[in-house]
């Protein structure tokens, strides 16, 4: 706001003999004087020495006199700017740069960040909060490089919550330039965090007074611009929450009251439990975005469905966070059930939860929990009808099973892995079989792990076998299920098996780090092998003349020759390694040779 004193000098209302105080009143007078005379010169003298004095009491930190000179030097600042004879032209040249150098003191102790706060809102409240904004989302954007980031960006966060209430006109276009940085500089302080951190609490507790900021002003819009602003503050409520729950999520009972604050906000802005976990509402918002060429914008966005569906999740875990949220997962569990489509859209939401590497697994294993709830045994069985195409969820499904099969890996816990194993094998089975074969091959062929491949390959088995057992109905469906044409995927099984002994990349399997699924694919296909002649069937062709000569040359002596090669360079060497690794080719060889039998007796006994 604009106004004018008598220019004057400062002088302290406490005498001091310090003399880092004493050089700061020289400072701050000579700065009075020469901007007042048109020299900004000297701004950038007084910035390096209080630059110079958070440093030390920085690097100094146990120093009980660099802490007492960093208070009194803040101090003497904030009286020196309510000076009511101070020129609102020196408070507009030091409102470029007082907030940065005085945020770097918030880390220091409650009296510093007291401090800090105290003067940056004096700028807020004595300058043009449309000059505020830039200026402290510039000292926001500055936060690289600075020890305790976090501490440091936490004043800028208050005096951006208020200079937005500040502002009178073209509030959108002002909250949209401003959220992009907040949610920029926070992410990348979050990733210095740890749940451990006394200061985490208060910096999302600051974020959420932004929050609360752009909910004010949206009181004061209507039509198309409020629709867009709500759309802005609900994508920063979901970052923010991703954001919370890869910090704090952790300690679920110390995250849940700020959980609940956010989730508040889900009424406000028409979010829904359904709509954020099938990604509806998430698409809805980010098309105003994509539609008005807001890349800028959707780049901040990184975590924004992470997000939407840890909500989720926390309503699934607290009954308190769901009410906040006006939702009901119940209802939400229930609806997802009954709806294949929406099952599918589910999991490809899930899928951000169990790939983010650094998500708590306390909340992957509830993420787990609801997604066995949507996928219940009850669900209704004619939605694998073959003519239901899946195919536009193919990617989202495929690249949700790879996240879960990296959960069943990595998981430290018994409990997680158990009930992922089992999550896995029901999404699977929500696939329909026409389709189900594409799947089976994306992740064997893309599977970095002998003991997942195998995991995956007993699957296959387990399916086969069950197509199998449909087709031994009795009685009078006997003849109708003969004659009933095999799913392809049935028909294509024997691909799988070969992408274990004739691996895409060329050259058979090694050992021991495939041994694993070779012993799974060698298993499959005495499976398939038998099942066939015991039924007289041959819907995979493992029976005809081509594929058996194809196991025989290309498939099992090259793997036969492979492991006898390995058993007799080893068998004198006690090394206990060597040891190991022999022992464990004894149940692939003793499967090998007696799919060798097998594939020779059919040769020579055809049917």
């Amino acid at each position: 706001m604009a106004k004018h004193h008598e220019p004057s000098s400062f002088s302290s209302s406490t005498t001091t003999k310090n003399p880092l105080v004493l050089h700061l009143h020289e400072k701050l007078s000579s700065c009075s004087t020469l901007i007042e005379s048109g020299d900004e010169k000297s701004i950038a003298e007084l910035v390096d020495f209080i630059d110079s004095v958070s440093d030390s009491a920085v690097s100094n930190h146990e120093d009980s006199d660099e802490q007492g000179n960093a208070v009194e030097v803040l101090s003497e600042t904030h009286k020196f700017l309510l000076s009511p004879s101070l020129d609102q032209a020196v408070i507009d040249a030091l409102s470029f740069e007082l907030p940065k150098a005085v945020s770097k003191f918030a880390g220091l102790s409650n009296e510093c960040l007291r401090i800090a706060d105290s003067i940056i809102d004096f700028f807020i409240e004595n300058c043009s909060p449309r000059d505020m904004l830039p200026i402290l989302c510039e000292a926001l954007d500055s936060w690289n490089g600075m020890v305790h980031a976090y501490d440091y960006v936490a004043p800028l966060l208050s005096g951006i919550s208020k200079v937005l209430l500040a502002i009178q006109r073209r509030h959108f276009e002002q909250v949209k330039v401003a959220v992009p940085v907040i949610l920029n500089v926070l992410k990348a302080v979050c990733s210095e965090l740890s749940a451990r951190d006394t200061e985490c609490m208060n910096l999302f507790i600051r974020a959420l007074g932004i929050a609360d900021s752009i909910r004010a002003i949206c009181a004061k819009l209507e039509g198309r611009v409020l629709e867009k602003l709500r759309d802005v503050l609900s994508s920063y409520i979901l970052q923010i929450m991703a954001l919370l729950s890869l910090v704090l999520g952790c300690e679920i009972p110390r995250c849940l009251p700020l959980v609940s604050r956010l989730s508040e906000f889900f009424p406000f802005c028409g979010l829904s439990y359904l709509g954020l976990i099938t990604g509806s509402d998430v698409d809805e918002m980010t098309r105003t975005f994509v539609a008005e060429e807001e890349d800028d914008y959707m780049r901040c966005l990184s975590y924004i469905k992470h997000g939407a569906a840890i909500s989720v999740i926390w309503g699934h875990i607290s009954v308190n966070v769901a009410r906040a949220a006006g939702g009901d997962v119940s209802t939400v569990k229930d609806e997802i059930l009954s709806n294949q489509t929406e099952r599918w859209q589910a999991v490809g939401m899930l899928k951000h939860i169990f790939s983010f590497v650094d998500f708590p697994w306390e909340l992957k294993k509830h993420a787990i929990d609801f997604l066995l709830c949507i996928t219940d045994g009850n669900i209704a069985r004619n939605c694998n009808d073959e003519d239901t195409d899946c195919s536009i969820y193919m990617p989202n499904l495929y690249a949700a099973l790879q996240a879960i099969t990296m959960v069943i890996m990595y998981t430290p816990d018994t409990v997680i892995r158990k009930n992922a194993f089992e999550a896995l094998k029901r999404v699977l089975a929500d696939i329909p079989t026409s389709q189900r074969f594409e799947i089976f091959q994306a992740l064997i062929t893309n599977s970095m792990s002998s003991p997942m491949t195998a995991l995956l390959l007993d699957l296959v088995r387990s399916d086969l076998y069950k197509e199998g057992f449909q087709r031994t109905a009795t009685g009078k469906d006997e003849e109708k299920q003969a004659n009933k044409a095999a799913p392809l995927w049935v028909t294509r099984a024997l691909e799988l098996v070969e992408l274990i002994f004739r691996p895409p990349k060329g050259g058979p399997p090694s050992f021991p780090e495939h041994g694993d699924a070779v012993l799974a694919a060698l298993n499959l296909y005495r499976f398939i092998l038998m099942t066939e002649s015991a039924g007289k069937t041959n819907y995979t062709g493992v029976l005809s003349k081509k594929n058996l000569e194809k196991a025989f040359n290309e498939w099992l002596l090259p793997l036969r020759a492979l492991v006898a090669g390995i058993m007799a360079e080893n068998k004198d060497d006690h090394d206990p390694l060597v040891m190991d690794t022999v022992c464990s080719l004894n149940p692939i060889e003793l499967v090998l040779y007696r799919c060798i039998e097998l594939v020779e007796d059919k040769l020579k006994h055809p049917a």
